[in-house]
């Protein structure tokens, strides 16, 4: 199966971001893994998600860190495989091109060009996407090899990272029972989940599947629309409003198993 380029926004315009999202959404051989305007994040998203490419903007004037610093700290992280960085900006300083080249960068587009356009820098990645991910793959191969651990691990901070993005409260008790719960089929137990879930934390079936629906619905009544229809993609009964217990593990169980 032809996988599709997996991309990472770090841009702090929101119209910018929602044309790029737009693109991305589009079209059919690229797919966006995350969306920030914070380094720190950034460089989380390349560690737990591994793009294949990454588009930058330099100056992150309205979140934190700046496009450099990324670069410098994404050179001394040395991820495992390699990642493609088309930086987008506005400075037009040569002395900062030559910078941004020297810590990484792969390709710099002026927003100020007159060609320039959330879909010229789609289209850009998608002329690539078979040599990037040739290169990667090649590469990949000499990469030191994921113990099962660091795999769970990196697993375990994806499917954190899709519930936060839907508002599902990190201090709230369902919130566990559903990230082991996508593990579990992640893992290939398709059957008896609330029941495992419950003999692991020592609970009846009955309060397990409570709190996991009663985040779920709260999520969803308090969490703003645009994002649970921009992260939430799957369907919903229309007769409830929100999805059930096992319709929401499957999507996302079946959404990373897709990733990895």
């Amino acid at each position: 199966m032809d996988k599709p380029l997996a991309i990472l926004l770090i841009e702090d315009d929101p119209q910018e971001c929602q044309e790029i999202i737009r693109q991305i959404e589009s079209a059919d051989n690229v797919r966006l893994v995350g969306v920030t305007n914070n380094i720190v994040k950034a460089l989380e998203y390349v560690t737990d998600v591994q793009p294949d490419a990454v588009i930058l903007d330099l100056e992150l004037h309205n979140g934190y860190g700046n496009g450099l610093s990324f670069l410098e700290r994404l050179r001394e992280m040395k991820p495992a495989l390699p990642v493609y960085v088309l930086v987008t900006t506005n400075n037009i300083s040569s002395v900062t091109h030559e910078g941004a080249r020297k810590m990484g960068a792969d390709f710099i587009m002026l927003k100020s060009q007159e060609d320039y356009s959330a879909k010229t820098v789609i289209e850009f990645l998608s002329s690539l996407k078979s040599i990037i991910q040739s290169n990667r793959k090649t590469l990949g191969k000499n990469a030191p090899e994921e113990s099962p651990r660091q795999k769970q691990q990196r697993i375990t901070k994806r499917i954190i990272t899709e519930l936060d993005r839907i508002g599902i409260p990190p201090n709230a008790v369902g919130r566990k029972y559903l990230i082991d719960g996508i593990e579990f089929i992640i893992k290939g137990q398709n059957e008896k989940i609330l029941m495992a879930i419950s003999e692991r934390y020592e609970k009846t079936e009955a309060s397990v599947q409570r709190a996991m629906q009663n985040v779920i619905e709260r999520a969803w009544k308090t969490s703003h629309i645009d994002d649970l229809e921009k992260y939430y993609t799957a369907r919903i009964n229309s007769d409830k409003g929100v999805p059930t217990i096992m319709e929401f593990i499957y999507h996302y169980a079946e959404k990373i198993k897709h990733e990895y």
